[in-house]
């Protein structure tokens, strides 16, 4: 599949537009057909049926068997309901019909579950591209800079004592590198990197490092945080964290818990020593831990704030963005038997709450953030922020007004996170 056709935009533009145009005409056609009175009540009724059919299945799917790992939130549910009636429309017309009907009914279903589909990804956000949609990157491998000095103390804030030269890009740039799992052995698909202009000049001054996982399913993607620094970055004189953004899945089918499982793999060993020894050793960061952030969202915020639970000698930092509260939240019974093998005192003790419960934090500060239109992880958010303050993190909860669990949230969530953290990093006054 050519690099064009994966970087097609599926959120916005033709695409969608001829996908609605579409569905919205094969729906017309079917809707209306000769056969008076009795038609008009078979379509009423098909109508009915399908909203009520339709709304109480997508229910079922999202709160009663919790497929989709927590809310889809309205727009997500409209699209649901809205295919189901269609379809049951298509289906009532292959009765009593002329072939060519049947034909077009046919064509129909695909058309509303294929602009369900476009409409429900556009409501998340998540997947902009066909590439990303079918999890397959096209980020490009990204040149490194070799580090110069890596301090492991720092002299003085980065903001008083950089001075931009006149040649340095306006931009960041985002691609790609492979992380091996040399100690763990995990099989992880590329890292993504962002580096800000700060880090693409000669002589450039080591920068905060942040460690980002993202959501699962989902990729390794740098270009959500990139967006985000990249804003930050035009403010303050090129200067950003340089970021990796881990793959903690190895597929995006499989919620590996970011633990070391003989049913997964070594995730943890991969994330804490592969990455951040590549990290220290590729990358001009300062690898004090108090310039060490690390941060994820949706399914890789539990995996941030589980790590800076468990590793506050590696990081002094966290941001978790509609994170879960614990390791496999939409499936427990799932994670407990695949991965702990029915042993809950051994699930209980790697939660994040039980790790803050038993520890003190006084160096760490930790961003958590849900959308405003998101009540399930709003509360979880809640919930573990609480107990981080209550171990000694300097923490602050945030509501991303209007958002969901989409990349409205992701975006949201990080803008706020590194506005809390950029002071803590140096990156401007306090």
């Amino acid at each position: 599949m050519s690099t064009q056709l994966l970087d097609l935009d599926i959120v916005s533009g033709p695409v969608v537009v001829v996908s609605y145009a579409v569905a919205a005409a094969l729906l017309v056609y079917l809707l209306v057909r000769p056969g008076g009175w009795r038609w008009v009540r078979t379509i009423a009724i098909t109508l009915l049926g399908g909203i009520l059919g339709g709304t109480a299945v997508v229910l079922l799917l999202e709160r009663g068997l919790n497929l989709f790992g927590g809310p889809i939130g309205p727009e997500a549910r409209v699209w649901g309901v809205a295919a189901i009636t269609a379809i049951l429309i298509a289906l009532v017309n292959l009765w009593r019909s002329r072939w060519w009907r049947k034909l077009i009914a046919a064509l129909g279903v695909v058309a509303f579950a294929l602009a369900a589909t476009v409409g429900i990804n556009a409501a998340f956000g998540i997947n902009p591209t066909l590439g990303a949609f079918l999890h397959i990157s096209t980020e490009k491998p990204i040149a490194l800079v070799s580090p110069t000095k890596t301090p492991t103390e720092v002299s003085g804030p980065l903001y008083q004592t950089w001075k931009p030269p006149a040649d340095m890009p306006a931009a960041g740039e985002t691609g790609t590198q492979v992380i091996p799992g040399v100690i763990s052995g995990f099989k992880a698909r590329p890292a993504g990197i962002y580096l800000p202009p700060a880090a693409r000049v000669k002589n450039a001054p080591p920068l905060p490092l942040v460690i980002m996982m993202m959501g699962q399913p989902g990729d390794p993607n740098p270009s959500f945080i990139g967006q985000v620094l990249g804003a930050y970055a035009a403010k303050h004189q090129g200067l950003a964290p340089i970021v990796v953004v881990a793959d903690q899945l190895g597929n995006p089918n499989l919620d590996t818990l970011c633990l070391d499982s003989t049913k997964y793999g070594k995730v943890e060993t991969y994330i804490t020593r592969d990455v951040m020894n590549w990290a220290h050793a590729n990358l001009n960061v300062i690898k004090d831990p108090a310039f060490t952030t690390v941060a994820g969202y949706s399914n890789g915020g539990e995996c941030s704030i589980y790590f800076a639970a468990k590793y506050p000698t590696l990081f002094h930092n966290v941001i978790d963005v509609s994170g879960e509260e614990y390791q496999g939240t939409g499936d427990p019974k799932l994670a407990l038997r695949e991965v702990f093998g029915g042993n809950q005192v051994a699930y209980n003790e790697v939660k994040p709450l039980t790790l803050l419960s038993r520890n003190t934090y006084p160096n760490t500060t930790a961003v958590f953030t849900a959308g405003g239109n998101d009540p399930l992880f709003t509360e979880e958010a809640k919930k573990v922020e609480a107990a981080a303050r209550a171990a000694g993190m300097k923490t602050t909860l945030v509501s991303v007004p209007g958002a969901g669990h989409g990349v409205d949230a992701l975006l949201g969530g990080l803008e706020a996170g590194f506005k809390v953290l950029y002071p803590v990093l140096g990156l401007e006054a306090k």
